[in-house]
Order: C-alpha cells, then structure tokens, then sequence
C-alpha cells in the first residue's frame, strides 16, 4: 500500500523534502555538494530544502553556505554556537527540518547525493525509513576500513536491538519517523542507533561508498572512538554483563588458590615463598576490577548526563524556523 508522509503542522509552506547536512570545516566541497545535490532535489519536488548545521566551522563554510542562500531560497542554515559534535549537529537539524520527508547526508560527497532520488521513490512506495548500505568503500586508509567492519558487527553483536551492517547515517525518513526521534532526551546521541530502535518498517538501497572529495575528515580516531563507545554503551548492557562474569570467574580462581595455599601451608614442609604468584594474582585481580570499574563507569556517567537535563547545542544563527 502507499505511503505518503505527512507534513509537520503549524510550519507554514508544506516543504515535501529537507536535506540535512552537518558541516564542520567543509570549505572545499559545499559548491561541489550544492551543484549535485539541488538538481537532485529540483527532481524530486519543487518544495524542497537544503538545511545545513554548521557545527563551530573555523574556515569560509558558513561564507559559502549564506552565499548560496541568497541564490537559493530553499537553502536554510543553522549556526550552532560551538563544536558540540557531528549527532548533535544532526538533532539540531531535525529539530529544525520542516519536510514531511527528511533525509540526511554528509558535505564530504563519500555519498552520492543522486541516490537520494531512488531512496525517496523507495519511502514513497510504504517505508518509513530508507538507509543506504555500503557494498564497498574507497577510504585511503586500510586500518580504517577494518576498523568500521569490526566496529559494525561488534555492535550488531551486542545490540540488543538490529542495526543494519555497514550503514552511517545516510538515509531518508518519513516525519512520524523524526518526530519519534526528536522525543528520545538522550545527550549522547547515537542516532542510526535510535532509528533501528524506534522501529517501523526500514528498507536498503545499497551504494558503494567514495573517497572524500577534498579536506581533512571531521572525525579523527578519538572522534571515532567516542562514537563507538556511545554505540555500545547507548544499546547494549552486555559489557556490564561481561564485568560481573570476569569478576565472579576471577573470585572462582581466587577461591582456588586461597585453597591451594592453606594446602601448601599445612601439608607442605618446602613451601615456596610465592613472590611471583603473588604478584600475577594482585595485578590481574587490581586489572580485572579497574576494566570493572571504567565500564561501570562509562554508564553512570551517562546517567549523570542524562541528569542534568542541560540543552543539547545552542544556536547561534539561523534562517530557519524549528520544527513544532
């Protein structure tokens, strides 16, 4: 059956479809993003808009992207008033996407914004989410490549819910989508997470992914890190289930060798003096439950966080109107 989405209420002009898209010190490849992707859109509906969120850019991004607002109407921006992150900058634009339709995508062309025409039609056709799946990607680096492949299924693994294998946050959704993201208070967002938990009906367009066009990565293996931990720790309570079966299979083995040296005391006249299995025992047990404590702590800090129920960005100029 046919799905339409609905447009958002109280936004005015009904706007069929808003592109997100973060930028952070992306100078070199927002005319080359614009020249693709507007024909692109044009395509698709005449009601469209470009929505960018610049992040805390330090170089000409935001020059460019008010250049082309004042060629193009249907480009919108939002400034945030710092660097607060690629998964904020994305809520800030879904807080202020007024498309019934919303789809997101990077400023470094790796994605290829004429897939967004075959992803619509496939949202159109009854799906409520439409992902792109990597076949392939052309990163320099083999290290990275790996990292992802690894990352991806470690996380398919734990997850207790199912997040689709080598796909980032390249997708189009229909509004009831956005809006059930929008109510999810989090801080640390992991948001190709939350929209496999949010559920209705997903389906894959698959693409091979390209080297960036131009311009350093934004996200550097610290980034990367961080991002990963956030995945795991947001949508799965096995590393904690993993800490209490290390700690209960390490006071077994303590409990052993507590037997074995009363043993040794009563029984054996020669008994060695036991420096060295002293000291193996005190650092793997000291090293077993400080791992405990970093992941115990990873959640609770998420939890205070959670906690303070400060805002997630501020904004520091836009043209744009939020989302009611």
């Amino acid at each position: 059956m046919s799905h339409a989405p609905q447009a958002p209420a109280g936004l005015g002009p009904a706007v069929d479809l808003t592109v997100i898209v973060p930028v952070y010190n992306e100078e070199p490849n927002l005319r080359a993003l614009y020249a693709r992707l507007e024909p692109t859109l044009a395509a698709i509906s005449a009601r469209y808009e470009i929505l960018f969120v610049d992040d805390g850019s330090r170089d000409r991004s935001m020059e460019i992207v008010r250049a082309l607002g004042a060629e193009n109407p249907r480009v919108k921006y939002v400034v945030l008033s710092r660097n607060f992150g690629h998964q904020v900058a994305l809520s800030a634009g879904l807080d202020h996407a007024r498309g019934s339709a919303v789809a997101i995508i990077d400023a470094d062309l790796q994605d290829p914004p004429e897939l967004l025409a075959e992803m619509h039609a496939k949202l159109r056709g009854g799906f409520q989410v439409v992902y792109a799946q990597r076949r392939s990607r052309k990163d320099k680096s083999l290290v990275k490549k790996v990292a992802y492949k690894v990352f991806y299924r470690l996380l398919a693994r734990l997850s207790q819910i199912e997040i689709p294998l080598d796909t980032g946050d390249f997708r189009i959704m229909d509004r009831k989508v956005v809006d059930a993201l929008r109510a999810m208070p989090e801080q640390h967002k992991f948001l190709r997470g939350q929209v496999a938990w949010v559920g209705f009906d997903h389906a894959a367009v698959e693409y091979d992914r390209d080297a960036r066009h131009a311009g350093a990565p934004g996200y550097t293996w610290r980034k990367l890190f961080l991002l990963a931990v956030d995945g795991i720790t947001s949508f799965s309570d096995v590393p904690l289930r993993l800490a209490t079966f290390a700690g209960l299979i390490v006071s077994f083995v303590a409990f052993l060798l507590i037997v074995y040296a009363l043993v040794s005391y009563f029984y054996n006249a020669r008994t060695p003096q036991g420096w060295t299995s002293l000291m193996v025992s005190v650092l793997f047990l000291g090293g077993i439950q400080l791992l405990s404590i970093g992941i115990i702590g990873e959640y609770i800090g998420r939890l205070a966080s959670d906690a303070r129920r400060r805002p997630l960005y501020f904004v520091k100029d836009t043209n744009s109107t939020p989302s009611a």
